[in-house]
């Protein structure tokens, strides 16, 4: 377990240090790669009826997971036996490449240039490839509060919950978690194709997430004043908002940050060409604005180095 956390906190650094390099394989293509094609073969072999494509999506839901985290637990046990540091070397990296604050952070800043330094097609554009309404109708506020959103929900799946699941269970259960909610990005929708085969993944994502959410949206609205943020307009606009969304998960950060930063965020936007009406988070104070998705990328930083301080170097210190 110490050795779980060594990695972590090792990993948790070098994220932030070099992100994702294109160079280094992916866990999440992998991931991607194996749910594709269990897809195509659970379709052949059960019935083509709601039941059966529950009871396809429910295998799936439970066979890529567990096999995506007991596959790195051989692994890692494989190479801590060959020697303790190698082991330690491996785990570091996983942990690494399944945390997202630096890709986060990246990200937000892209679409952050494009507003800034070049043209609103462009942010229109860059933010399209990191969220999944339509972005052609969107002004410069629309393109900015898209990007705050990311980084605001991302911050609790991509980054905080990871680090939770880490913690408890090193990169072999950080494993399992990614895979469920690469599963979830990928079939968790509720059109024809996936209403009843992506049920269980939904389902499982919104389980394991259940708690993480929460436990972000806290924790955000904790290093709200820290990050030089509103903390009594994170509590108030987390315990009014967290739950308008139609995901049990999704508004508990986003709700923290629109308090913090004092905007609204979400309302109704067009996927697919269809005017999709969702509720406001948060309070139309002010017209959002580039510099919003910085502070957003501060605020996200700095909660995920309190989850940092919380879930690794605090159990480290008392457990040594």
């Amino acid at each position: 377990m110490m050795m779980h956390l060594y990695a972590l906190a090792a990993g948790f650094l070098l994220d932030l240090l070099i992100g994702d390099p294109r160079w280094i394989p992916h866990p999440v293509q992998g991931m991607g790669k194996l749910i594709a094609v269990m897809e195509r073969f659970l379709r052949k072999r059960f019935p083509k009826t709601a039941k059966g494509e529950i009871w396809a999506g429910a295998v799936m839901a439970a066979f890529v997971p567990v096999f995506s985290g007991g596959l790195t637990w051989v692994i890692l046990i494989g190479t801590y036996l060959i020697h303790p540091y190698a082991g330690l070397a491996l785990e570091t990296v996983l942990c690494a490449e399944l945390l997202a604050a630096r890709s986060l952070r990246d990200a937000g800043m892209t679409v952050y240039r494009a507003l800034t330094k070049g043209t609103l097609d462009e942010a229109r554009r860059e933010v399209s490839m990191v969220v999944g309404r339509d972005t052609e109708r969107l002004d410069a506020s629309g393109v900015t509060r898209a990007a705050v959103e990311t980084v605001a929900e991302n911050a609790s799946d991509g980054e905080i919950a990871p680090l939770l699941f880490m913690a408890l269970g090193g990169a072999p259960l950080g494993m399992f978690y990614k895979a469920v909610n690469t599963m979830d990005s990928m079939v968790g929708y509720k059109n024809e194709k996936y209403l009843y085969f992506g049920r269980a993944a939904a389902k499982l994502d919104d389980a394991c997430n259940y708690l993480p959410a929460r436990m972000s949206g806290v924790l955000m609205c904790l290093a709200a004043p820290i990050a030089g943020f509103s903390g009594g307009g994170a509590w108030r606009i987390f315990l009014r908002d967290r739950n308008k969304h139609t995901s049990p998960n999704s508004a508990q950060t986003e709700a923290a940050c629109a308090g913090a930063l004092g905007l609204r965020l979400n309302g109704p936007n067009y996927y697919g060409g269809v005017l999709v009406e969702k509720p406001y988070v948060g309070d139309d104070t002010r017209p959002a604005e580039a510099e919003d998705i910085r502070r957003a990328n501060r605020l996200m930083l700095v909660t995920s180095a309190a989850s940092w301080v919380l879930f690794v170097l605090l159990p480290l210190l008392l457990f040594r």
